[in-house]
C-alpha cells in the first residue's frame, strides 16, 4: 500500500505542480499528496503517471529588479488516480486518509451538467457531484471532519463549491444528516496567484519567482502547509479585488487586443507588451482601471500592484502565451470585467473600453 497522503488534489495542472504541490515539497514538515485527474482524458495519462515519479519546477524571474534561475524538485505526490478508473480506491483514500482536499478544476469547473443528479457517481458529472458522492462516503464511514479548500479563481470559492454540493445533494435527495455534515464542515475561501508559463515533459513546469496562497481565516481553517508562500488573512476582498480586476483582468483585455490585431497565434504577453497591444492596456488601465480603484479608495494600492503586475507581464524569461490565457475567454471577462463593472457601481467613471471587451466576449 502507497504511503498514505492527507492531501487529496483533484486536478493535474502545470499552475497546481509548479504552486501548490510545490509548496507541500517545500514545507516543513513537508506534506504527500494523492492527485486525482477529475477529466478522465486519457491523453493525459503519461502526465498523471510521471507526476508520482517527481519532477523539476524552473522557477525564472526578475527578483528586486535581478534576474534569478533556479530549478526545485518536486516530489510530494505519492498517488495519482483518475476518477475515471480508479474511483474505488479514490473513495478509499477520500474516507481513510484526506485530511485536506483542494481543487482546481477550470473555469468551468463548478459548471452543472445533467449527470449531477444521480444516485451513483458517473465520470460524466462535475467535480462538485464527485465531491458530493465522495464526502457522502466518508459521512456512512463515520464521518470524521476534514476542510476543502479549493483554488479555482472564483470569489468566495469556498462558499460557492460548499453551495453547489449541498445542492446536487438536495436534488439527490440526500439525508439531512448527510447534508447538515456537509454544512457543518469548513470550506475555505482562497486565492492563488502565479504565472505558470509553459509545461516540462513529461511532468514539471516553468514559473514566475512570484507566488501567492492566500487563505480567508475562518473556524476550522488552518493552512495546508508551513510554507511562506501560503498565509492565511483576515479578508481576502483586497487581494482578490487586486488581482482579478488588475493582473487578470490585464490579461483578458490582451486577449482581447490579440485577436483584434491578428498578431500570431503562438504571441508571448511579453511579446505583446512592448508592441500596440500593450500600448492598449496601458491605455486602459490609465484610463478606466485605475480611476476605477480610485473612485473606490483603492487607487494608491491599486497603482503599486499595477507597478508590480508590468513588470511581470514583461518578464523576459517567462514564454507565457498569450492563447493559454484565451481559453474559457467568455466566463473569465465576466469574472475579470463584469465583475470589477459590477463591483464599480452606476455612479463610477466611464468605462466604455472595458464594456467595449466584455460585450465582444459575450458575442
Amino acid at each position: 500500500m502507497s504511503e498514505p497522503t492527507p492531501i487529496v488534489q483533484f486536478g493535474t495542472s502545470r499552475f497546481l505542480q509548479a504552486h501548490a504541490d510545490l509548496f507541500f515539497s517545500e514545507a516543513c514538515p513537508p506534506r504527500t499528496v494523492s492527485v486525482v485527474q477529475s477529466s478522465g482524458d486519457p491523453a493525459r495519462a503519461g502526465r498523471l503517471a510521471a507526476l508520482a515519479q517527481g519532477y523539476p519546477v524552473i522557477v525564472r524571474g526578475l527578483e528586486n529588479g535581478a534576474p534569478v534561475e533556479t530549478t526545485l524538485r518536486v516530489n510530494a505526490v505519492r498517488r495519482t488516480l483518475s476518477t475515471a478508473t480508479d474511483w474505488a480506491e479514490l473513495t478509499r483514500v477520500f474516507v481513510e486518509e484526506a485530511e485536506v482536499v483542494i481543487s482546481n478544476t477550470g473555469d468551468a469547473g463548478y459548471q452543472p451538467r445533467p449527470a449531477d443528479v444521480g444516485p451513483a457517481p458517473v465520470q460524466e458529472m462535475s467535480f462538485p457531484a464527485k465531491l458530493f458522492h465522495l464526502l457522502a462516503a466518508r459521512h456512512a464511514a463515520g464521518g470524521r471532519g476534514l476542510t476543502v479548500m479549493p483554488l479555482e479563481l472564483v470569489p468566495e470559492n469556498g462558499k460557492v463549491l460548499k453551495a453547489r454540493v449541498l445542492e446536487i445533494g438536495a436534488g439527490n435527495g440526500a439525508d439531512p444528516a448527510l447534508l447538515a455534515w456537509i454544512g457543518a464542515l469548513p470550506f475555505a475561501n482562497s486565492l492563488v496567484d502565479r504565472i505558470v508559463s509553459e509545461p516540462l515533459e513529461p511532468a514539471g513546469a516553468v514559473a514566475e519567482p512570484y507566488a501567492l496562497w492566500a487563505i480567508e481565516a475562518a473556524p476550522g481553517v488552518a493552512a495546508p502547509c508551513a510554507h511562506p508562500r501560503v498565509q492565511i488573512v483576515p479578508d481576502l476582498e483586497e487581494i482578490e479585488r487586486m488581482k482579478l480586476h488588475i493582473l487578470n483582468l490585464g490579461h483578458t483585455a490582451l486577449v482581447d487586443f490579440w485577436k483584434a490585431s491578428g498578431a500570431q497565434e503562438d504571441a508571448l504577453v511579453r511579446e505583446l507588451m512592448a508592441g500596440p497591444e500593450g500600448a492598449a492596456l496601458l491605455a486602459l488601465y490609465a484610463a478606466e482601471v485605475l480611476p476605477g480603484f480610485a473612485h473606490m479608495g483603492r487607487g494608491a494600492e491599486a497603482e503599486a500592484y499595477l507597478a508590480t503586475t508590468l513588470d511581470r507581464f514583461r518578464n523576459p524569461f517567462l514564454d507565457h502565451r498569450i492563447a493559454d490565457i484565451a481559453q474559457n475567454h467568455p466566463q473569465k471577462a465576466e469574472r475579470r470585467i463584469g465583475a470589477f463593472l459590477g463591483w464599480l457601481g452606476p455612479d463610477a467613471p466611464a468605462t466604455p473600453l472595458l464594456h467595449a471587451i466584455l460585450e465582444r466576449a459575450r458575442a
